[in-house]
Parts: C-alpha cells; structure tokens; sequence
C-alpha cells in the first residue's frame, strides 16, 4: 500500500475511528487502526470486540499503489498531531510502515492486517430512516440520564423503540428518567421487539459523533444482538445491552389534578444555580416552593450556608413544596436551549415532576425526602 492524504482530514478520522479502539487490551492487534486503500478512496476499522466502525475518507486521498495496513493508534494519532506538513504518505513494505513528510520520516512496525477482525458493513433491507438532527436530539437528552455504574444492566444504555414512523430513546438511572421521540421511516416494514434494544452509553455517543453535518438522515438497524447504524461516511455497530428495560411509560405519571406551568430555560436555570451555591455532594437538595405567583428555591447546609431564590410564575393555587436533587435539573437545562418553553408538571410534594416540551421531549424527576 502506498497513499499521501492531507493531514488534517485524515487527523479528524484517524482520531473518530481510535476512539474506539481499546487503550488496553489482551489482543493488542485492536490498538491499531485498520486501513484499507481500493476504489479512490480509503477505509479506517477499528474495534474493541464490542463497538466497531467502519469510515470512508475520500476528500484529500491519493492512492498509488492499494492495500492494507495496521496503523498503531497511540503513534500514529501522535504523528498526525505533532507534524506540521499538508499532506503525509503512508507506505508498507516487509518490515512495517514508513509515514513521510516533507520534513519528516517516521517507521512504524507492521503487524499483519489479515488478523485483524472483520467489522459488520451496513447490508440490512430491514431499517429506519432517522433525521440526523433527530437522532443526535435523541442522543443529547437521554445518554446523560443512564447509569453506568448500576448492577442493573440495562440501565448503562439508551432504548430505543422504533415501530411505524415513531422513534423513541430512553435512558433512566432509576431517580429520573428522560424521553425523546420523534418521526422517522421504517424501511422494510423494520421495527423493535420488546425492550431490549438497549445501546451502551459510550456507543450511541460515537455513534452521534461519526453524524456529519452534510447528512440529513442516518440508517438506523436493530438486529437481535447488536444495532447498526450508517451515515454518508461511516458504519458503526455495536453488541446491545443484556437484559430487559424497565417499563418506562409506567413512570410518566397520567393525573388529572396536576399543576401544569409554563416557564423558559433561561431564568429557570439561572435562579436554579443561584440556589445551588451553598450545596454540596451530601446535601444536594433543593426545595422547590409554588405559591403566591412565585416559584421560590431554597437550599441548607450546616457548614455552608442558607440560600432563597425567586422566580416569578404564573401560580396562585395552594402552595406545593417538592424537595429535587439539583444536577437532575440542570441536567435537563443543559440540554435546552435559553428561550425553550417548557411545561412543568406537579401535584404533590411526594409525587414525581414531570417537565415537557413541544417536540418531543418528556423527562420525569422522583422527589428527594425532605429532611427539615
């Protein structure tokens, strides 16, 4: 194989496709990045055995003599960064790899691309179509919500449910839970089964990476144990979680005698970390206070100190105090914009929050016990 590729085309792939290749790992053939050289254009794999990528790069790519070769991630991400040349060659020969610059000369050793693993490609006739700003809509409001770290599983990924032209994502900890749906099309009449299309975290965010802003849509493909997903430039697969979701649309509460407010992202979260300054990681909660048109946080802590924050709202009824751990807000503000509207929904101090907007977006928080 022998290429010369722009370098700072090929650095923004190179560095997609090493992110998923492992740092460590008993099969050291996955800390390289597999390259592949044929038809104009050059293809980088990469795998940890759990999540794979396939990527296509054509912009900036010269191909003298095609091939294959193993580039180690760890150097060769190195090289691309710390070179200041426009464009580099990669050239193989017996002994390994030489990268070329115009000021420069590197040697890589050269492990045998024929061990390597083989990725899945994108061969599905069954799948959905999903807008791309959809799915990366999916991806920001539901991953930061799922729990890595719980012996529950399922709980260390996003659902996703897709059936007709409705695409839902899911992701919980257990102490509250965000839902994003939206319309897509299903191609060869492709829909989920059960729940138990449950992507790990770390996955549907590359995936979201590898979105390219020229897309309008991605193909999106549920298997039995893995989920693909293809875009213009790329095809990333990984195995799905073990195990059942929980039955969220349980969770979103349906009452008939709830508090329904409007109120705007903006303030909210500003009056929200006005409150937040004198909490810390034992005392998290803030007391959330609706009477008198006033929506009014306050928060305790002994060696700290008191805070008392207000918000003007449209509420005269009777007064409603619910205790909401903090980051669980914010982390629902963090994901809007300033000027979103958003309806929020209470009834009692011991019942759950429910926040909503108008595209789609549902996400339901569980009251902290108050303990004054």
């Amino acid at each position: 194989m022998k290429i010369t590729c722009q370098r700072e085309s090929l650095t923004n792939a190179f560095a997609l496709a090493a992110s998923i290749a492992p740092t460590r790992s008993p099969k050291e053939i996955l800390q390289n990045v597999k390259v592949t050289a044929a038809g104009g254009k050059i293809t980088l794999t990469a795998t940890d055995m759990e999540v794979g990528i396939r990527l296509d790069l054509e912009e900036g790519v010269e191909i003298e003599t095609e091939g294959t070769a193993l580039l180690p991630v760890q150097r060769t991400m190195a090289i691309l960064r710390e070179s200041n040349d426009e464009s580099l060659s990669f050239e193989t020969d017996d002994s390994g790899v030489r990268v070329t610059g115009s000021h420069s000369k590197f040697k890589l050793p050269g492990n045998n691309p024929d061990e390597f693993p083989s990725v899945s490609g994108f061969d599905e006739d069954k799948y959905h179509i999903v807008p791309t700003r959809l799915f990366r809509e999916m991806v920001k409001r539901t991953v930061f919500a799922t729990d890595a770290e719980s012996s529950r599983f399922a709980l260390g990924g996003v659902l996703l449910e897709m059936e007709g032209d409705r695409v839902t994502a899911v992701g919980t900890d257990g102490r509250r839970l965000a839902r994003m749906e939206g319309s897509g099309e299903s191609i060869g009449a492709h829909q989920t089964s059960g729940a138990s299309t449950i992507v790990p975290t770390r996955a549907i965010q590359l995936m979201e990476r590898a979105l390219s802003d020229s897309d309008d849509t991605v193909d999106v493909a549920a298997r039995s144990n893995d989920l693909l997903v293809r875009t213009s430039r790329a095809v990333i697969y990984s195995r799905l979680v073990e195990g059942r979701y929980p039955n969220w649309r349980q969770v979103f509460p349906q009452r008939e005698n709830a508090v329904q407010l409007d109120v705007t992202i903006g303030p909210l979260f500003a009056a929200l970390r006005q409150a937040a300054i004198v909490t810390d990681h034992e005392s998290r909660g803030i007391d959330f206070t609706f009477a008198d048109g006033t929506l009014k946080m306050e928060a305790s802590t002994a060696e700290i100190g008191e805070s008392q924050v207000e918000l003007p709202i449209a509420y005269d009824g009777e007064p409603i105090t619910l205790t909401m751990d903090h980051r669980y807000v914010a982390d629902f503000c963090k994901v809007l914009d300033n000027e979103t509207n958003v309806q929020l929904e209470i009834e009692s101090g011991a019942a759950p929050a429910l926040l909503t907007t108008d595209d789609g977006y549902g996400y339901v928080i569980m009251p902290m016990a108050r303990d004054r």
